[in-house]
C-alpha cells in the first residue's frame, strides 16, 4: 500500500470519508435549508443550484470534502423539520466566488420524497442517536452513513 499524505491520511480516520478513499463510492449528506429562503421546490424549478451562504466551520469543511456523485437529501428547518428531497452532488466542494473563507458545491434536483421524515422521527431512532443531525441541530451540512442514507430512504418510502 502507498503512503498516503498527512491531509489523506486525516481523512482517512472519518469513517464517512474512509469509504470514499478505499472504494470510490459516493458519500451521503444531509443539506438543511430553510424553506422561507430556498425550498425544495425553488431547486426542482431551477434544476441545478450553488449551495452556498454556510459559514459553520465544520459545515464549511463539510462541503469542501464533497465531491462529484455525492448524494444529498435536503432538509427543511423552521416549522417543517423534516427531510425532504433528495439531490446529487454536481461538483466537489470549491471556494465559494463571493467569499474566499467558504466553500460552496453545485447540485440539481432528483425528487421529493414521497413521504417527509420528520426530525422526531429521525430521532427517535437509534441509528441516528450519534448522528451531527441529532447532536449538532444547526449545523446545515450533515454527514450520513451508507446506513443512514438506506434508512432514511427507506423512511421516506410509503409502507
Amino acid at each position: 500500500m502507498e503512503p498516503r499524505t498527512d491531509h489523506l491520511a486525516a481523512e482517512a480516520r472519518s469513517p464517512h470519508c474512509a469509504a470514499r478513499l478505499v472504494y470510490g463510492v459516493p458519500a451521503f449528506w444531509i443539506l438543511k435549508t430553510d424553506p422561507d429562503t430556498y425550498a425544495l421546490t425553488d431547486l426542482k424549478r431551477e434544476g441545478r443550484a450553488r449551495w452556498d451562504g454556510v459559514a459553520n466551520p465544520v459545515a464549511v469543511k463539510h462541503l469542501r470534502s464533497m465531491r462529484t456523485g455525492d448524494h444529498a437529501f435536503i432538509y427543511h428547518t423552521g416549522k417543517d423539520k423534516a427531510i425532504v428531497g433528495l439531490a446529487r452532488i454536481v461538483s466537489d466542494g470549491y471556494t465559494d466566488p463571493r467569499d474566499p473563507t467558504l466553500a460552496v458545491v453545485d447540485l440539481e434536483f432528483e425528487r421529493a420524497v414521497p413521504i417527509p421524515v420528520p426530525l422526531g422521527t429521525i430521532k427517535a431512532d437509534p441509528l441516528f442517536a450519534d448522528s451531527p443531525l441529532v447532536k449538532q441541530g444547526r449545523l446545515s451540512v450533515v454527514p450520513l452513513s451508507a446506513t443512514q442514507w438506506e434508512r432514511l430512504a427507506v423512511m421516506s418510502r410509503p409502507s
